[in-house]
């Protein structure tokens, strides 16, 4: 499979395009003003233990007070001091016995802030590099699960644990250290043991509500997180930015350095492959299929779900076999839009009723699959007797529709407005209450248009009738700036 990276630099914001065999797979967006938390380590404050939550709020410096659950407390320990080996105990102690009011904890965000939540805290601090993710509070070696090779990961395993003899901490071997050597590993093991040591440090001189470590800028976190052998260029049209990912790569990964290259030329580095077409596409609710079928996917704050639709495809054969054909299709085009989307959280996918428990099987399975290059954590549950599908989506930063938009400030996000018939009622019913309540010489009616035009024209009747009942002139005065269902009735 044929990838690549696309890094677009602008002076408030960086883009990162993940492309996969031409077809755009992710995308990633840092600006700025409001740069990503997640494993940045603050010096905090607790401000308030919540028992019947088992949770803490903690003040870090950001805008919202973070959460803390006891479920993500790993112990109790000073700030800067050296925990040689803590393990989580077989049962949650109550939180009122970990922590008090005004403490000062060493925490890292898991989340960042999600609407109007907080961001997500853990006192389980992790700090990845190339190969590796060191726990400074943990212990022993695990191995990612992407590694599937038994023998590969003996290796690694063992190659982490000769190295770990004499210190402390626990390590996670990433999926990008599958064949590397045992210099590679060591180097990564000193620099995040010298790493820890120097967060220590600041830990300890720091102020609390204060900024310990933050994590790398995006171009560079692509680097680290994303770069490797099947990734076959990245291309970047900024000169600085793609010096420092070469320095970047020649120290961490000094065998893939010269896939980076400058992008020079005139046309945008996001017209290529049409990423900046597909981005506008992925804020769509709608989703095309090449069949002539489609998806809807309605994103909330409680779940996110995606329908699909036979549309326009008749198939040649019979119902069941264009009903699967479909889902079969839809069940690889669901897999993209989530990770593009980077949707998180419970999703229901209603594919479209299959009576042959083969098929139901088949469609489960190609989600699976298609799914299986996801870099999130992802569950997936059978297909219900309905077609439905619940799966979860490890939700770590926001999603695209939440990045780049908000909500419209005409319906509030519901995706609907009053019509105009509803909203004349509305008028007329003001008109009354008004009329009982006030002494005026007429009442000035300003709406937009076509309200106005429906008054005038439909319902022209009822205006007469609301004149004659007042004993007074109503005046309409049409308002082009007035949202459809808003209006005022002002007693002149």
């Amino acid at each position: 499979m044929k990838e690549e990276i696309l890094i677009n630099v602008t002076p408030r914001e960086v883009r990162a395009a993940l492309v996969e065999n031409g077809v755009l797979q992710e995308v990633m967006i840092e600006r700025a003003r409001r740069r990503g938390l997640i494993s940045n380590i603050y010096k905090g404050k607790v401000s308030r233990v919540l028992p019947g939550m088992q949770a803490a709020f903690v003040e870090v410096g950001l805008e919202r007070t973070a959460f803390l659950h006891a479920s993500d407390i790993v112990g109790r320990s000073s700030v800067g001091s050296t925990v040689d080996e803590i393990e989580p105990p077989p049962r949650q102690p109550d939180i009122q016995d970990m922590l008090r009011e005004g403490d000062e904890i060493l925490v890292q965000v898991l989340k960042d802030p999600l609407g109007t939540k907080g961001a997500r805290l853990t006192t389980f601090v992790t700090i990845p590099s190339r190969y590796l993710v060191y726990m400074p509070r943990g212990n022993g070696v695990g191995v990612s699960a992407r590694i599937e090779d038994e023998t590969e990961r003996s290796r690694l395993r063992d190659i982490v644990e000769s190295v770990t003899e004499d210190s402390t901490g626990g390590y996670i071997v990433r999926t990008a250290a599958e064949g590397a050597s045992w210099d590679a590993l060591r180097a990564d093991m000193i620099f995040l043991q010298k790493l820890w040591e120097a967060i220590e440090q600041q830990a300890g001189s720091a102020d609390t509500e204060q900024l310990v470590h933050e994590d790398l800028p995006l171009a560079l976190r692509v680097l680290r997180d994303l770069l490797g052998p099947e990734i076959e260029r990245v291309r970047v049209d900024d000169a600085d930015t793609c010096e420092r990912m070469r320095r970047f790569a020649a120290m961490f990964v000094p065998e893939l350095a010269d896939k980076i290259d400058e992008y020079m030329a005139a046309r945008p580095i996001f017209d290529l492959y049409g990423v900046e077409e597909e981005i506008v596409r992925a804020l769509d609710s709608k989703v095309a299929l090449k069949s002539g079928g489609y998806l809807v996917i309605d994103q909330t704050e409680a779940m996110t779900t995606i329908d699909v639709n036979t549309g326009g495809f008749v198939g040649h054969r019979n119902l069941e076999e264009t009903i699967f054909k479909t889902n079969l299709e839809a069940a690889q085009a669901i897999a993209r839009q989530i990770r593009l989307r980077n949707l998180g959280g419970i999703i229901i996918v209603d594919f479209i009723d299959m009576e042959e428990p083969e098929h139901r099987r088949q469609v489960l399975q190609a989600l699976e699959r298609a799914l299986e290059t996801d870099h999130a954590r992802n569950q997936i549950s059978e297909v219900s007797a309905l077609g439905l599908v619940e799966m979860t989506r490890k939700r770590t930063r926001e999603s695209l529709e939440h990045v780049l938009c908000h909500a419209c400030p005409t319906c509030e996000g519901r995706g609907s407005v009053k019509t105009p018939e509803t909203v004349c009622y509305e008028i007329f019913r003001e008109i009354l209450r008004q009329s009982r309540q006030f002494e005026f010489q007429e009442l000035l009616v300003l709406a937009h248009p076509e309200v106005l035009e429906m008054i005038v024209d439909e319902e022209s009747a009822s205006l007469a009738e609301l004149e004659e009942a007042t004993g007074r002139p109503i005046r309409l005065q049409a308002e082009t700036l007035y949202a459809q269902d808003h209006f005022d009735v002002v007693p002149i």
